[in-house]
């Protein structure tokens, strides 16, 4: 089956292409033409679709979500996964990383060993389910003083014996682990996660400049939920000591994701980040959801975390909130959120900012054939209007929406 896409403005490169049109041979990009050109390498076109003047780009990564639609991925068993992923395939995301939260040994291995069999079945399902890359693993190595929401029965230090059993048991499928680096063991639990190519990432974290720049220089670049549980400048006998947020403005390649929903932070915030990790358009900035089952749901009771083991919330003014509004309990975002916020609130060009949700995770995961809409690279494509309406999704060279 070979598309082609016209009419709309093409997204490519950091760039927005005019005049383009987007040919999709099989499940892969083949080329990007002129809009009145006839010599291309497309002998003959099974399908066109007229883009109506909005955006082609690639479709949106989200690195880090917990579920949607009602379902969290560590609900247990195979269709929480599948319906939560199918809900944010519908709002622009082609990939996505189910995301766990601090839980005991036992229940970690039950959601890789789910996560594992949808995985084995996602090329069979083109029309329901994104690309799902593998596992995000948040915790349980974290400060009690910074752990937010996650479960308090199973925050704990780095384990050697744990980790090295769960990740045996996974089987190649965890993509990215959190975890705060000040903890006594983290040095050595970030070596061993890089020696099975998996990324570190620092989390819900009281770490100082000296951890923080211990553990980037034994290989952790990147830091989860920017200014969410974590440390900020405090004093240690009248001196002061930067936090995680000041050590990760400071190093310059030390790549930040932000919930960029609005409400966990604010736009003028979102401008903040914008502004001191501006480098090559802003190539250390991703955008993740972060979501709960909330997301895409309408306003009401919900919960938190895996059936059985959740905690109550609401669902009001665009984010979850604990039952007695002293704090928030999770975001409800989808991808197209988050590109909305960052064009029409914190005021980034609508190219730097699906880049954000592209280029950027697409390159901290080493996902060589996603990101972007170039000649050979993956037929992930989303089709929004100039509000981030999805109006065309593409997942494996297949239409869904």
């Amino acid at each position: 089956m070979i598309y082609k896409i016209h009419g709309g403005k093409i997204i490519s490169g950091g760039k927005i292409l005019t005049g383009k049109c987007l040919y999709i041979q099989g499940d892969k990009i083949l080329s990007i033409a002129d809009e009145g050109e006839t010599k291309t390498k497309v002998v003959e076109v099974d399908f066109e679709i007229n883009a109506g003047g909005c955006y082609i780009s690639a479709g949106f990564i989200d690195m880090h979500t917990h579920g949607g639609g009602g379902h969290d991925f560590m609900d247990g068993g195979v269709e929480p996964i599948e319906q939560a992923a199918a809900l944010h395939l519908a709002h622009g995301t082609t990939s996505i990383l189910p995301t766990s939260l601090a839980c005991s040994a036992t229940v970690l291995k039950e959601f890789l060993a789910d996560l594992n069999q949808v995985m084995q079945t996602v090329s069979k399902s083109a029309k329901t389910l994104p690309n799902i890359i593998g596992a995000h693993l948040e915790g349980p190595y974290f400060s009690m003083n910074q752990r937010g929401a996650q479960n308090p029965d199973y925050i704990k230090a780095p384990d050697r014996e744990e980790y090295e059993d769960i990740i045996n048991a996974a089987g190649g499928i965890i993509k990215r682990w959190s975890f705060a680096p000040e903890l006594c063991g983290s040095i050595e639990f970030c070596e061993t996660l890089i020696k099975h190519n998996i990324i570190p990432a620092i989390a819900h974290s009281d770490a100082v400049y000296s951890d923080v720049r211990a553990i980037y220089d034994a290989g952790c670049k990147l830091v989860t939920h920017f200014y969410s549980g974590m440390s900020t400048i405090t004093r240690r006998g009248g001196f002061r000591e930067l936090g995680v947020i000041e050590s990760a403005y400071l190093i310059d390649d030390m790549d930040v994701e932000i919930i960029a929903d609005g409400k966990h932070l604010p736009p003028e915030l979102l401008q903040l980040i914008c502004k001191h990790k501006n480098h090559e358009n802003y190539e250390n900035i991703c955008l993740v959801t972060d979501s709960m089952r909330g997301a895409g749901m309408d306003d009401g009771p919900s919960l938190l975390g895996r059936i059985g083991e959740s905690i109550p919330c609401i669902i009001e003014d665009g984010v979850a909130k604990l039952p007695d509004r002293s704090a928030f309990a999770g975001s409800i975002a989808t991808a197209d959120m988050l590109v909305r916020t960052m064009v029409k609130d914190a005021d980034i060009n609508i190219a730097d900012a699906v880049g954000m949700i592209t280029r950027n995770p697409a390159r901290i995961l080493g996902l060589s054939g996603k990101g972007d809409i170039c000649e050979g690279l993956d037929a992930d494509i989303v089709i929004f209007d100039a509000d981030i309406n999805i109006r065309e999704v593409i997942v494996r060279g297949e239409r869904v929406k």
